[in-house]
């Protein structure tokens, strides 16, 4: 499952739409917290989220899955893209940090790379 995290419900459909055109199950969320209470997180193979969201933003719902373990690769997006939040979610370990409007190859490029690169079950 793919999990879509962004305030903006636009945002959310068109990446929904698209990620579900290839196949993929997703879940979405309206912010951080949501993703966080919900009972599907265990099941993410994969997080899309944006960065400037209203309470918790990207950056600290990514700060909060680092500090519990949580390996889940983390795709960011955003509309405002400053280097320094890039330098941070990078040195973090995020799979990649996308300005908004970014194309569908590439978005789903980096789904490709997250799913490819998750521990298999032995």
């Amino acid at each position: 499952m793919i999990a879509i995290i962004d305030d903006d419900e636009s945002v959310r459909v068109a990446i929904e739409s698209l990620i579900r055109s290839f196949g993929f199950r997703t879940s979405v969320f309206a912010s951080a917290e949501a993703f966080l209470a919900s009972s599907n997180m265990p099941q993410a193979h994969c997080l899309i989220t944006d960065v400037q969201m209203p309470d918790m933003s990207g950056i600290e719902l990514f700060d909060v899955l680092r500090a519990r373990g949580a390996g889940l690769p983390v795709i960011f997006i955003t509309s405002f893209p400053e280097e320094r939040v890039r330098r941070r979610a990078q040195e973090g370990g995020a799979l990649g940090f996308l300005a908004k409007p970014f194309d569908a190859d590439t978005i789903m490029g980096f789904v490709f790379e997250a799913l490819r690169s998750r521990p298999r079950p032995h």
